[in-house]
């Protein structure tokens, strides 16, 4: 439903897209995983038809980006990263001025926004610029929908989202693609969010680290990983910094992700904690996360030795 072929892009001498390949199957949700300036939004952008690439080719639903966007925006809904519906205009009123331009009506596609919009309907003649964050995600949601494209390209559409919010939109998500077969392919900087796709891509720097189902991702990582933690996190930090044993340290929430160099072992990276006044250290091995792996592939030199040689 989707391909991209060896796609590039720069903004003067800096480069946005260094060459992506992937391909999205009908029916699937694709993830783009990776932080800020990665590449993501220009990307959708060119896969939106909003932008031209300076190389490779792009094709969505087997229209060109470039030779058939007239066509092609038909069939594509697009939700920016930034809300850009009518602030001024009532939520009924956005949603009616987006079905008039693709030449349909609410009652006509109201079955495919129904459970979205349903949400929204008590607060239909408020304007959309008064609406909560969720509230504004749904709408923007409705919107990209009512025109019943084939494709979704929804770039970052949780950022900045309560966590209650964003499991409801993922929710809905999923039930777009299993009661109409919409395909999506959706970008987030979330690593946790890469659990609800079929399938992955880790973007860094305009490049594609790695491909693969989400579990494929974390089986990849063939080292060990551990959860380090103490009652005083910033003098472990300092120790963990200077540590012989230690590789590399990452904090992830109430611990530090970390791994130890080639021969080095747990008693004595534990020895050598309380060496420096640090008692009651918990150290347990534990599963890596896509934010793991994420974490070793950006490692460059690093990462052969914590990843298999195929990625």
């Amino acid at each position: 439903m989707i391909s991209v072929s060896d796609l590039r892009k720069k903004y003067g001498r800096a480069e946005a897209l260094g060459g992506l390949s992937f391909s999205v199957d009908e029916g699937e949700i694709y993830g783009m995983i990776g932080p800020d300036g990665a590449g993501k939004t220009t990307l959708f952008r060119i896969l939106a038809t909003l932008l031209k690439p300076d190389g490779g080719r792009a094709t969505v639903d087997g229209l060109d980006t470039v030779g058939d966007y007239r066509r092609l925006r038909r069939r594509i809904g697009y939700m920016p990263g930034r809300f850009s519906l009518y602030q001024d205009l009532t939520v009924e009123e956005n949603l009616r001025f987006f079905a008039s331009v693709f030449g349909t009506t609410v009652e006509r596609n109201y079955d495919l926004v129904r459970p979205i919009y349903a949400q929204l309907e008590p607060f239909r003649r408020r304007r959309a610029g008064k609406l909560s964050g969720g509230m504004k995600q749904k709408l923007a949601l409705s919107c990209a929908l009512i025109h019943a494209p084939r494709v979704l390209l929804l770039d970052e559409p949780t950022t900045g989202v309560d966590p209650v919010s964003r499991k409801e939109f993922w929710q809905m998500l999923l039930k777009l693609r299993s009661d109409h077969g919409i395909t999506v392919l959706v970008s987030t900087p979330y690593m946790d969010e890469a659990s609800w796709c079929d399938r992955i891509s880790l973007v860094q720097d305009g490049r594609l680290l790695r491909t693969d189902t989400p579990d494929g991702v974390c089986r990849a990582y063939s080292g060990k990983l551990y959860a380090v933690r103490c009652g005083d996190m910033r003098r472990l930090t300092v120790a963990l910094k200077g540590s012989g044993e230690v590789e590399s340290a990452f904090a992830f929430g109430d611990s530090f992700h970390v791994t130890l160099r080639p021969g080095a072992t747990v008693g004595a990276l534990r020895d050598g904690l309380s060496a420096v006044g640090l008692g009651q250290v918990d150290i347990r091995e534990i599963s890596p996360s896509v934010e793991d792996c994420f974490m070793a592939l950006m490692g460059n030199s690093t990462a052969d030795a914590h990843l298999h040689p195929d990625i």
